[in-house]
């Protein structure tokens, strides 16, 4: 089902006859679900499927080749004493260090980890459309098999919606069956909610198989609110258009509490079936490690200290 020609006319169009967000009710919903608590006994799994969601990110200027080797042999052994630790989701880099994470990841088992690379001027999105060729294509020939693209939010908030879906629409051609597109808001700049809601579906409408909340580098990032406004938004756009298109909040989930309550707005928002790595990511460092030491606490009967997992 075709939503929208990518014309501005057509867009705007399309993007009115959405049900506006009552911003109390979001609110409220969001902070309701936050105290919903789960039992004990699944309390494991949903630690190991949230270790199997998160995109191991480091995006740092100091980052180093043996930084991102590193974070790559974590990836696919979280904890080298308990193989029944799943891997990863996805390891996020920037494009230089796209390469060295794929040889590493391949060098350590981890072939059926994707590489996800930042693209297109992140984190700002403001470069010409050639320079955001370039740095997509150069990322898939590095060997990613994800791009996080951002979009320009001064078009966006301008009204340039033909812009914005144009060049996700662009970027997804690159990309083809070669890479999934993950395709970044920056809520945090969007202002409304209702704003978060529109960008969602000209995303999706545009070719998104994702869509992300933050690039990480803008407060605030991934809210309860807004990543719930997102699942309600790929829920909705399923039932349109019988497409399942992916969630990842990214930006402030930093540890079992929040993860664990990242999969309760999933489940009960868009439901049960993108509780899966294929559907929902979370975007994170320090979350790893957090997971980890819980998971050991629920195995050994007490904490491990800090020393028993690696420092990223």
């Amino acid at each position: 089902m075709i939503l929208t020609d990518g014309s501005e006319s057509s867009i705007k169009s399309f993007l009115r006859t959405l049900s506006p967000v009552d911003q109390v009710g979001a609110d409220a919903r969001a902070a309701m679900l936050a105290t919903r608590s789960i039992k004990t006994s699944s309390k494991v799994w949903a630690i190991d499927i949230a270790i199997s969601m998160i995109d191991l990110t480091t995006l740092e200027g100091a980052d180093t080749p043996g930084k991102v080797r590193a974070i790559c042999t974590k990836a696919v052994r979280p904890d080298p004493s308990d193989p029944t630790v799943p891997h990863v989701g996805a390891i996020c880099v920037y494009n230089d260090m796209v390469k060295i994470a794929r040889d590493q990841l391949d060098a350590s088992g981890g072939h059926d980890i994707p590489v996800a690379a930042v693209s297109t001027a992140f984190p700002s999105g403001r470069a010409s459309l050639d320079v955001k060729q370039r740095d997509t294509e150069d990322a898939i020939a590095s060997g990613a098999q994800e791009i996080d693209m951002v979009i320009d939010r001064g078009a966006f908030l301008s009204g340039n919606l033909a812009k914005v879906f144009s060049e996700i629409e662009f970027i997804k051609g690159i990309c083809g069956d070669k890479a999934h597109l993950k395709v970044i808001l920056e809520t945090g700049e969007l202002v409304t909610y209702d704003n978060v809601r529109k960008a969602s579906f000209l995303a999706m409408a545009a070719g998104a198989d994702f869509i992300k909340t933050s690039t990480g580098k803008v407060t605030p990032a991934a809210t309860a609110p807004v990543v719930l406004i997102m699942l309600e938004a790929v829920r909705d756009y399923y039932a349109m258009t019988g497409k399942k298109i992916g969630v990842k909040p990214a930006g402030g989930i930093r540890n079992t509490k929040d993860a664990i309550k990242q999969l309760v707005l999933v489940n009960e928002t868009a439901g049960p079936e993108w509780l899966n790595p294929q559907l929902f990511r979370i975007g994170a460092s320090a979350l790893l490690n957090d997971l980890l030491l819980q998971r050991m606490k629920i195995r050994d009967g007490h904490y491990a200290g800090p020393n028993y997992v690696t420092l990223d």
